[in-house]
């Protein structure tokens, strides 16, 4: 397991190291980003991949806050849980 995670690692290091070395920045902008003056094109497009960017930033959020809530809950319910098997083995043991 451990030669397959490493071999894995060295893996994306090599892949983004040949993309880093071979891709220019001409590779990696579009053609309307490229060589484009800053028009409002340019800037609606900045823009919206912001917007994107918050958005999904937003609703990965969401999930976390929920998964903690649910975290919580189950903690809180597993306490009262323990609490009430608690008190009827003390209540069960009085008795005898």
């Amino acid at each position: 397991m451990k030669t397959k995670s490493i071999r894995l690692g060295i893996t994306r290091v090599l892949t983004t190291a040949a993309v880093m070395i071979g891709g220019g920045s001409s590779v990696l902008a579009c053609p309307v980003c490229f060589v484009a003056e800053e028009t409002s094109m340019v800037d609606g497009t900045k823009l919206g991949v912001l917007v994107m960017l918050a958005i999904t930033l937003a609703v990965q959020g969401g999930f976390v806050g929920f998964f903690l809530y649910l975290r919580k809950r189950a903690k809180r319910i597993a306490d009262i849980d323990l609490d009430t098997e608690w008190s009827e083995l003390q209540g069960g043991a009085s008795r005898t």
